[in-house]
């Protein structure tokens, strides 16, 4: 099977800032031109509190619901080697830190793929560069960090420090994640959010979408109230 033209960025968001993966991404549409398929690996709390980011970028988050050592790697990789066997692109873009995906890099390399690795300053494993065709390590986070620094406001101007957000539980965050329409307050149409939640792997084949839902009587309304076929994150009320 001859490569295509595709070019696949995939990005495993566990060990790179959202500063580097902005970089990452313009570098390599300017380097090729488009970039075509566009994946965050990552979890659910990562997709909501970077939500307007993603979609800004045109990036789908591919959330892991499940928690664990190497959870985010392993997904990345299955995901990889089934985008390429199934259709060899031409450009495979992989943007991580940690050397954990050299096994991946090479078998992809084998399948004919050129593979270009992007990683963050300061996280790069020394061996991370070796397996890849091209690898660049962008310290954008950092830059931006120290740019942005002001100094502290004096006792007498300083404002009264901002209210921080609660931490959402996991099933909400994950629900919101999967269903980018609900976290945005576009009221979704129950059958729509039932495929979404099952492509997520949150809602089981059986399950019943609307007790879910009903858990969280604070944060989702389902209506109309008799026969219920939509539901709206209830965040966005008023």
């Amino acid at each position: 099977m001859s490569p295509t033209g595709r070019i696949l960025f995939l990005i495993d968001a566990d060990n790179v800032s959202v500063d580097v993966i902005r970089e990452a991404l313009q570098q390599k549409i300017e380097a090729h031109g488009a970039v075509h398929l566009r994946r965050c690996y990552c979890s659910a709390e990562f997709a909501v509190k970077n939500l307007e980011f993603l979609k800004e970028h045109s990036i789908r988050a591919m959330v892991n619901a499940t928690a664990g050592k190497n959870c985010t790697d392993i997904a990345l990789a299955i995901d990889a080697v089934d985008l390429c066997a199934r259709d060899v692109p031409g450009v495979v873009v992989i943007v991580a830190s940690d050397s954990d995906f050299a096994p991946l890099v090479l078998y992809l390399r084998e399948l004919g793929c050129r593979v270009e690795g992007v990683g963050q300053k300061g996280k790069t494993g020394v061996d991370s560069p070796r397996a890849y065709d091209g690898f660049t390590e962008l310290a954008t986070g950092q830059r931006r960090v120290a740019k942005t620094a002001r100094p502290a406001a004096k006792a007498a101007d300083a404002k009264p420090a901002q209210r921080r957000s609660p931490v959402l539980p996991a099933e909400i965050a994950g629900v919101l994640a999967a269903i980018p329409r609900l976290a945005s307050g576009d009221a979704v149409e129950l059958r729509f959010a039932a495929e979404a939640l099952r492509k997520a792997g949150l809602l089981a084949k059986n399950a019943s979408l609307t007790r879910l839902f009903k858990r969280y009587p604070e944060s989702f309304m389902l209506a109309p109230a008799a026969q219920p076929n939509t539901v709206r994150y209830r965040s966005f009320e008023g």
